[in-house]
């Protein structure tokens, strides 16, 4: 008899299809071999002991303050561990319990998902002249034949703007926007490009997005995530698919000391109001953006990345953006023209938890690191 320990990130299913399971027996043991952690904030201390024990009599547990038994405070935070079996079981038997365990129970159900092992890259391009990476930057002609270079290379989606968000920026007329972008938007669309790719406009100006949407674009990307109601009815109209982004404050301002309680949690009540909001306004197609960079820290940037797989529970594909950004050179003092290594650390961390579209400024690379990744992921 010999014992061979598998990698967690093993393609569960393969391997039980490999080994001849059935169809039952592996939709049975698919559940039970996947382990969530879930932190659990304000929880009251009458719920979180009766919790534990519900937990800890199917067999998951749930971690809580030493003085939680006796209830001396009224409120503590507490991490579920639990398998997808065991979170099902739990939230069938916390609806039927007080201190605020049935909306714990719906919450919990929200929670059970698997991610996706397709990707999307999404290349970047930029008319103007104060985007922070030189590289990304052209115009005319050149413009076009970089746009098809990233469609060869493998890019599904291209990015197009034409005024910098980089922290510091400031903005300019809608005016000015549509004269940077419309000669490239005129271009791709004689081309037609947009059989070949998805294209996508970084703006939140409604004249901009009309134009663009009118002629082969199909994506919204809004770093203010519909703070103009205009800019929702746009996209409604044409029913183009809509970027939420979050973004703390605003590109002059936004780098100067952020501060949250908690990121995940703050950023996860932002994007419930967002997308309640491009619902309200019949946007259906609808993408979540973190927004690394844009009102963050390091350590808020570290802390979304790594549990970037939270933000699933809204049944919403996610986006990340890290590529070359300042946060590579607070770990590593690094400049802009050689952080493509540091970019692919993170968004192949990004992919492993749950984001399929990457956007980013070397596609081939991305596209080769990201096909690596997914066989790795999906060998037995």
């Amino acid at each position: 008899m010999k014992l061979c320990k598998l990698s967690s990130k093993s393609d569960i299913k393969a391997l039980f299809q490999a080994l001849h399971v059935t169809k039952e027996g592996s939709a049975i043991l698919e559940q039970k071999a996947h382990l969530n952690f879930i932190y659990i904030k304000d929880l009251k201390t009458p719920a979180a002991n009766i919790l534990k024990q519900d937990a800890l009599s199917i067999g998951a547990d749930l971690a809580v303050p030493k003085d939680t038994i006796t209830c001396k405070i009224p409120l503590v935070d507490a991490i579920l561990i639990a398998n997808d079996k065991q979170l099902k079981e739990l939230a069938r038997k916390e609806k039927a319990q007080p201190f605020g365990l049935k909306a714990i129970a719906e919450k919990l159900s929200e929670f059970i998902f698997t991610c996706n092992d397709d990707f999307t890259v999404m290349g970047i391009i930029n008319t103007n002249e104060d985007s922070f990476f030189q590289g990304s930057r052209f115009s005319g002609e050149h413009a076009l034949k970089h746009i098809e270079s990233m469609i060869e290379e493998g890019a599904n989606i291209i990015d197009l703007g034409g005024v910098s968000s980089r922290p510091g920026s400031l903005g300019v007329s809608e005016a000015e926007e549509l004269a940077r972008i419309k000669p490239i938007i005129d271009l791709i669309f004689q081309h037609k490009l947009f059989e070949k790719a998805q294209f996508s406009l970084d703006s939140y100006s409604p004249l901009c997005l009309e134009y663009a949407l009118t002629h082969g674009f199909s994506i919204v990307n809004d770093i203010t995530a519909l703070a103009n109601n205009e800019v929702a009815r746009v996209a409604a109209k044409y029913d183009a698919t809509v970027v939420l982004m979050h973004m703390q404050g605003d590109p002059q301002s936004m780098q100067k000391e952020p501060v949250y309680e908690n990121v995940i949690l703050e950023v996860d009540a932002f994007f419930e109001e967002r997308i309640a909001k491009a619902k309200e306004f019949g946007i259906s197609k609808i993408v979540l953006d973190v927004g690394i960079g844009f009102g963050k820290g390091l350590e808020h940037n570290l802390q979304l990345l790594k549990h970037h797989e939270h933000f699933l529970h809204f049944g919403c594909p996610l986006l990340v953006g890290a590529s070359r950004k300042s946060m590579i050179d607070k770990i590593i003092p690094t400049p802009i023209s050689e952080r493509l290594a540091g970019s692919l650390a993170l968004h192949l961390k990004a992919y492993e938890h749950g984001a399929t579209i990457l956007r980013v400024h070397d596609v081939k690379a991305h596209v080769q690191a990201l096909s690596v990744l997914r066989a790795l992921n999906q060998t037995i």
